[in-house]
Order: structure tokens, then sequence, then C-alpha cells
């Protein structure tokens, strides 16, 4: 029997509705709860996932493929067209962290403040 259910993953950043704005672009979705000050949003995705932003004064993003500031974590987003879908989040602030192998079924990328994220091809 499991201890807990997973209710949220959580995002540092130095701005949550800019990256919560990114993530509703990429993925759809509402923004479901905010606090009054503006320092925690969270995204309630298709499909009942929740993604929630978080305020953190000094963020540094994580590092990829670097071991000092290296990735904590990262998100793996299947999509139905790799090609397409590179063109839209790169219109929406994210950039390529790995173009070496362009033929594999994964690529990697960061959002807009750094943190790592795959395209997965479905």
């Amino acid at each position: 029997m499991a201890i807990a259910k997973l209710d949220v993953v959580a995002l540092d950043c130095p701005d949550p509705r800019a990256l919560a704005d990114f993530y509703a672009a990429v993925l759809g979705g509402t923004l479901t709860h905010s606090e009054e000050d503006g320092a925690w949003l969270v995204l309630e995705v298709p499909g009942g996932q929740r993604l929630a932003f978080q305020k953190s004064p000094g963020y540094v993003p994580p590092a990829w493929p670097a071991a000092e500031n290296g990735q904590q974590a990262h998100l793996d987003l299947t999509v139905g067209d790799l090609d397409r879908a590179e063109k839209e989040v790169l219109a929406l602030g994210a950039r390529v962290l790995d173009a070496e192998d362009r033929d594999r079924s994964w690529r990697v990328y960061a959002d807009p403040v750094g943190h790592p994220f795959c395209l997965c091809a479905a």
C-alpha cells in the first residue's frame, strides 16, 4: 500500500506568472490557485496532473549537463511531431540544450528560466 499520493510537482523560478504562462502554452490547462502575492501558482493540466511555480529569490538555474548546479529533475513531455513541437516551444522562449543527435526519439531543451525538459516522440 502506498504511503502517499503525488499531488503536484513544483518548479522554483524568479517569476511564477511568466513560467506558468510558458507551461500553459506548452501543455494547455488552467491556472487554478495563486497566492495573493503571486509567489505560488498552480497549473492544472489536461489529464489531472498539476504543475506549480514557486517564487525563489536568488534563483540559480540548473546547468545541463554540468555537475555544478546540475539538473535536479526534468520533465518529459510527449509530442506527436518533434519538429513541429520544437518550433513551437522555441517560439515560446525555450532554448535547445542538446542538438547533437536529431535522429533519436527525444530532444532536450531549457524552459525560459533554465529548467531542463525533453520533448519525446509518442
